[in-house]
């Protein structure tokens, strides 16, 4: 009996195993509701698990696969009334796809109109559609819907099973909620950037003349605390306010379609410049001298009214300094949409208020402050060759939606380079700007971050001729974008055999760029050729829309070992799950998931593929295998590791020498 049960338990942990690599992030439900006799309104809702998001029905051509619906009507028995409606949801710049692309999160609601001339009890739908998560993406699926006509006036409302679960009197949208991790990047991003404001010359000199001025203007030292943790708490409210109206000014969700707006990129780039340049010393930004005189005035009243003007007079009197730094928190802040804005003016003004009410509860620590000199002037500029660097990100992403190719890969980095250089050899003395005082000599602290900055420089001078930089892979351009694509002077080589022609190569094979990978996009065709050269197979389970496996490709598959077994090791035959060509007349394949159905496309071909043989059904996804197509060791998906990857490779071609 105690065999058996453990049998019986070990059962279940490989069938929960199992089952637990389908994925099935997206949950639909369907409902009607009444408008006239004739006219009603199909209403499809997603319910989408959290960190996934799901494409809309307008996507750029050659982007990822949108939703799609259709409704069945062989009879007749109405007609739709426009299109398809779908709610706002989030747009971006996609980076991989180099253009602005919508998706929906947590959950998306679509309406169809339709006016009907027969009434039936139910009207049929399929919607195709596709999710990833920031790890994966999953192919193509395609849901039945069933649409459920209610027969008075109240919404029916069911889901993807077709299961009544209410009449629609309690259904609503779920509210649109980032993610913890994400919002505690942007207060994290926001603390360090209030700190370094806090350490321009604008605020620092700002921190021993307060806290002096409460200790020796309250009666006591717990009425100064007091008196200073006040003062702090009405700077955070200050900025936190800025963050608030912002967020109300424009709304929560317009935010994010704001921030990604190609004329926006395009102002903010021009604000950036202007505000880097004020950091370099060309001109003061100031707010009008009649505010700062009528604050001013108002901070002289006693009590805590006057203590919350102190606040307000040293946001506006440092405006100059913290202005740019506050401006380019907000628009990163808005690109997240929601609460952002406002948990990163939260950050932001903490750090600023922290001393003050730190060194007002101790004020012997003032002693070991270092005075106000040159160094504060010196961290301004380099504030200033940041937001210059910062300020072509903006443009980059203007000109990779419009397509215009005038910031490129190369000039990109090469402005970059230049920024970054300067920033060196300003910090070693070599350049000086305004309001610099006389360099004397070079402290070790400033030596240490011109090293740095000088060595990151020298980091990415290889960028010009094609290589990654995954350092800063987030801010240039993607490799593709470039007038190089296959860097300078790079030969096409397969296998280790030289250079090859188009033609040379195996029957329906191609070259992977940028590294030219040979590679197969037809399962037969590569397993022919695997058997014929004695090679084990790599299975490239992939999609065009597939973010991850183009990390993959880009950071992971270049390095010179991984790249080594690629090209001379094993035969690469990539299936591509949203392939969206229709299959060859007389191959289509009755679906052995969906009985009854004939899969249409080559990309379901091979998603089916990967769902009935490797229980799985996310990209990227990788299987070893041998010629009799038995797996060389266990499959794995994404691996942003190169050495794991490396390893987990070698450990497949070990047995598949072992056994051949």
């Amino acid at each position: 009996m105690k065999t058996k049960t453990l049998l019986f338990l070990a059962l279940l942990i490989i069938q929960s195993y199992v089952s637990a690599q389908i994925l099935d992030p997206v949950k639909w439900s369907t409902s009607v509701e009444k408008i006239s006799d004739t006219e009603y309104k199909l209403i499809s809702r997603a319910s989408i698990d959290p960190g996934w998001h799901l494409y809309s029905q307008n996507v750029p051509e050659d982007g990822p696969i949108p939703t799609t619906f259709s409704y069945l009507n062989e009879d007749a028995s109405f007609k739709l009334i426009g299109g398809t409606i779908e709610e706002e949801g989030h747009t971006v710049d996609d980076p991989v796809f180099n253009m602005k692309i919508k998706f929906f999160e947590d959950q998306a609601t679509f309406e169809q109109i339709i006016e009907v001339s027969e009434f039936k009890n139910i009207y049929n739908g399929i919607v195709e559609f596709m999710v990833c998560d920031d790890q994966r993406c999953l192919p193509p699926t395609e849901v039945d819907l069933v649409f459920e006509m209610p027969n008075g006036n109240k919404t029916i409302v069911s889901d993807e099973k077709n299961r009544i679960i209410g009449d629609g009197t309690e259904v609503g949208d779920a509210p649109d909620s980032k993610s913890g991790r994400g919002l505690w990047a942007i207060f994290f991003i926001a603390f360090l950037s209030g700190f370094a404001a806090l350490l321009t010359p604008c605020v620092f000199p700002m921190i021993p003349l307060t806290v002096s001025y409460f200790t020796k203007q309250s009666k006591n030292k717990a009425v100064g605390i007091k008196n200073a943790v006040f003062y702090g708490i009405s700077i955070i409210v200050i900025y936190v306010f800025l963050g608030s109206a912002v967020t109300a000014i424009f709304g929560a969700d317009s935010l994010n379609a704001l921030a990604t707006n190609v004329w926006f990129n395009i102002i903010f780039f021009l604000l950036l410049v202007t505000f880097a340049v004020s950091f370099l010393g060309a001109f003061e930004i100031t707010l009008p001298h009649s505010w700062v005189n009528k604050v001013d005035a108002q901070s002289t009243k006693s009590g805590l009214v006057g203590i919350f003007f102190m606040a307000l007079a040293l946001a506006i009197v440092s405006f100059s300094c913290t202005g740019p730094i506050v401006g380019t928190l907000l628009v990163e802040a808005a690109s997240k949409g929601g609460t952002a804005p406002i948990i990163g003016m939260l950050g932001f003004s903490l750090a600023i208020a922290l001393p003050f009410a730190l060194f007002a509860a101790f004020p012997g620590w003032l002693n070991s402050l270092p005075k106000s000199g040159g160094w504060l002037n010196t961290v301004k500029v380099v504030l200033g060759f940041l937001e210059l660097a910062l300020a072509f990100k903006f443009l980059s992403q203007a000109d990779l939606v419009l397509q215009l190719h005038w910031l490129e890969r190369e000039v990109f980095i090469a402005i970059w380079i230049a920024i970054f250089g300067a920033l060196g050899l300003y910090l070693l003395g070599k350049i000086h700007l305004p309001h610099d005082s006389p360099l004397t000599h070079i402290s070790v602290g400033r030596l240490g971050l011109a090293l740095l900055t000088l060595t990151f420089t020298i980091y990415m001078i290889p960028g010009l001729w094609g290589a990654p930089l995954n350092l800063i892979s987030a801010f240039p351009p993607p490799l593709e974008y470039s007038e190089s694509p296959y860097g300078v002077g790079y030969s096409k080589t397969v296998a280790g055999t030289g250079s090859v022609e188009h033609g040379d190569l195996p029957d329906g094979a191609h070259l992977l760029a940028p590294h030219d990978i040979l590679a197969f996009n037809d399962y037969d065709k590569g397993l022919a050729y695997a058997k014929k050269v004695g090679k084990p197979i790599l299975i490239d389970f992939t999609g065009w829309a597939c973010v991850n496996c183009r990390k993959m490709e880009q950071n992971v598959w270049p390095k010179p070992r991984v790249l080594e077994v690629l090209k001379n090791k094993v035969v690469l035959i990539s299936l591509y799950v949203d392939d969206k060509r229709p299959l060859p007349a007389g191959e289509e394949i009755d679906s052995k998931l969906k009985p009854g159905k004939k899969l249409k496309y080559i990309g379901q071909k091979w998603s089916e593929l990967q769902t009935v043989r490797y229980k799985a059904n996310s990209q990227p996804f990788y299987v070893l295998m041998d010629h009799n197509e038995d797996n060389l060791i266990d499959p794995i998906g994404y691996t942003p590791d190169a050495d794991e990857y490396y390893r987990w490779l070698e450990g497949g071609i070990s047995k598949f020498k072992a056994l051949h």
